[in-house]
């Protein structure tokens, strides 16, 4: 059957296998981490009280039988691990059954999660993840070929993501088609990295050039992930280089990494082995079952018939951004900042212990570990961990209608929530929670060179306004 198989793809097979994996160890230790804390029993947004109000055809989830956060950390404990056996490659060693039933197992579990996670897991990159271990399940094993049907559904996923993307943008704000937006983006990000500061002060031609870079990338580039090779591992290795760049100057989350892992499925064995003449490939292997092709091809009906709708979004007048068709997060829309946002807006908490604050009341502010805060602090890296509170404080200053979370934190402080704490970066108030709770809003910018050699700042701050005046319990 050679229709069937990509026999010259097995370095991609390995690369998506245990790349995916990787992701999905990654997304498990975060959800061990920070969900209880979030969305738990005792959560800013819990996730029974959730439970009681849907229904498991709306949002399939095994929590549906019962939640507790002893069995969300028995989900992801117990993921993290499985996906650990195929970093390693324990599962591809044996029939190909056995790595598509681990991969089903991880997008299982992780749809669990994902689908109670409400707007702590409203991010784009949670429905790659998914729809990336649903279709890399059904790569196989050592035993099989690659097969081609699922190396070719990779690439429609790819160039669903960056063409998408693309014309988000190109329908979105003008400074996409001016080549102004990378001016103001890697300031206005939602969490800068070391890098990005240096990359702001760049001149202004730079920044034009990565616009049009971008472009390239996103709009022309993705159809020649269809053509022969090597033209499709060319385009490949431009998606690739982009998402490294990406990488270089910004937080955001797996996106990054999980596009340059997908981008392996258009660079075949005999690109490789050009580029590195040392490599050693695999050409050689036996019919593939008829069961296998036959669960590989009854797959690849259901993603083609799945893909009708993601691709109408892609030529609509009113494209969709990050949109799941349906409640198993499999063929989705993709893309992002459509506009890019001008001035950066960060909400301070500040907390004080007076038991009746006056104007020479002294308040301490609380740090979070990925988004700006202390002046002086360098923005740090993260990525490719998620903090997911970190960015919804993001979208709370630009204005989020979803403000409950921020409610129930602000109560959580008062409370001394040790979970809670366990999220930020630093905690002002060591000994006991405070009394008052405020949140104030401040315009920051990067400082310019001069005043970075004067002061020591990444930042300069004026404050806006108070956003919460100051709550507290009655004690």
């Amino acid at each position: 059957m050679e229709w069937f198989a990509a026999a010259d793809y097995e370095i991609a097979r390995q690369v998506l296998q245990r790349g995916i994996a990787a992701l999905y160890l990654i997304a498990f230790v975060s959800a061990a981490y920070q969900f209880p804390a979030l969305l738990g029993e005792r959560g800013l947004l819990p996730a029974p009280w959730f439970l009681r109000r849907v229904t498991f055809r709306q949002f399939p989830s095994v929590f549906h039988w019962r939640y507790s956060d002893g069995l969300l950390l028995a989900v992801a404990s117990g993921g993290a691990g499985l996906a650990a056996t195929l970093i390693v490659g324990l599962p591809q060693a044996g029939p190909p059954w056995l790595p598509m039933l681990a991969f089903l197992a991880l997008w299982a579990a992780y749809l669990s999660i994902v689908n109670i996670g409400q707007t702590f897991y409203g991010f784009g990159w949670e429905s790659l993840l998914l729809e990336a271990g649903f279709i890399v399940a059904f790569l196989g094993s050592n035993q099989v070929a690659p097969p081609l049907l699922v190396i070719l559904f990779l690439r429609w996923l790819v160039f669903r993501l960056e063409f998408g993307a693309g014309m988000i943008k190109m329908r979105g704000g003008r400074e996409w088609r001016d080549l102004t937006a990378l001016m103001y983006h890697h300031e206005t990000q939602p969490m800068p990295n070391p890098v990005s500061w240096f990359v702001h002060h760049l001149p202004r031609w730079f920044h034009r050039g990565e616009v049009l870079g971008s472009h390239f990338a996103q709009l022309v580039v993705p159809f020649f992930l269809f053509a022969p090779q090597p033209v499709a591992s060319v385009a490949a290795g431009i998606v690739i280089l982009t998402q490294f760049w990406l990488v270089l100057t910004g937080n955001f989350a797996w996106l990054n990494w999980i596009t340059i892992v997908l981008a392996f499925c258009a660079i075949d064995d005999a690109t490789l082995a050009a580029v590195f003449p040392g490599l050693i490939v695999v050409t050689d292997y036996p019919a593939p079952p008829l069961w296998w092709v036959i669960v590989v091809g009854a797959a690849s009906v259901l993603l083609i018939v799945l893909s009708w709708l993601p691709l109408r979004n892609l030529f609509a007048r009113h494209q969709l951004m990050n949109a799941s068709f349906n409640r198993y997060h499999l063929v989705n829309a993709y893309g992002a900042f459509g506009t890019v946002t001008k001035v950066r807006i960060e909400v301070i908490v500040e907390g004080c212990a007076d038991r009746r604050p006056g104007p020479d009341s002294e308040w301490l502010p609380y740090e979070f570990r990925g988004k700006p805060g202390d002046p002086k602090r360098m923005p740090p890296q993260v990525a490719p961990y998620h903090l997911r509170l970190d960015w919804l404080m993001w979208f709370l200053a630009l204005g989020s209608p979803d403000t409950r979370w921020f409610q129930m934190l602000i109560y959580r402080l008062l409370d001394g929530d040790e979970r809670i704490l366990r999220l930020l970066r630093f905690n002002p108030f060591q000994d006991a929670p405070p009394l008052w709770i405020r949140a104030r809003a401040f315009r920051y910018r990067y400082s310019t060179r001069a005043e970075r050699r004067d002061t020591g700042e990444w930042w300069v701050r004026s404050e806006v306004g108070m956003l919460i005046d100051p709550v507290g319990f009655e004690r």
